[in-house]
């Protein structure tokens, strides 16, 4: 994630999907990013921070649909940095929209994917 306290920055992009390990692969010869494996579930598996090739710059997390993130979207989500959550959700059903996940804790962090009222989804995320 990013470090910035810029509040309504766009701060981290994951991808979820089925099979993580073959979209990091496609993303590594597409794009030319590389791959550092982050172990989920006790080591269960790995899912995977992607970097501009040749830096430690991560840009992105390819992860699959299963433990912490089996119910997210199979689709690219940014993750918007707020300032209070829990006002941030209520604002979510207020102004028509609604909640995908429960809020989440990362860390001391914490984030929650919701959709507009138009159905596009977005994760929510204050920092610890």
């Amino acid at each position: 994630m990013s470090d910035n306290n810029d509040f309504g920055e766009m701060v981290w992009m994951d991808l979820t999907v089925n099979n993580a390990e073959n979209v990091k692969g496609f993303y590594q010869k597409v794009i030319g990013w590389s791959a550092e494996n982050v172990a989920m579930n006790n080591g269960e598996y790995n899912d995977y921070a992607m970097s501009i090739a040749g830096t430690d710059k991560a840009v992105t997390g390819i992860c699959h649909a299963k433990g912490p993130n089996a119910d997210m979207p199979a689709a690219w989500l940014p993750y918007f940095l707020v300032s209070d959550i829990d006002d941030s959700v209520s604002q979510v059903t207020q102004q028509g929209g609604e909640l995908v996940t429960a809020i989440k804790l990362m860390g001391a962090d914490k984030y929650v994917v919701i959709k507009d009222p138009e159905g596009a989804m977005c994760a929510l995320y204050q920092k610890g």
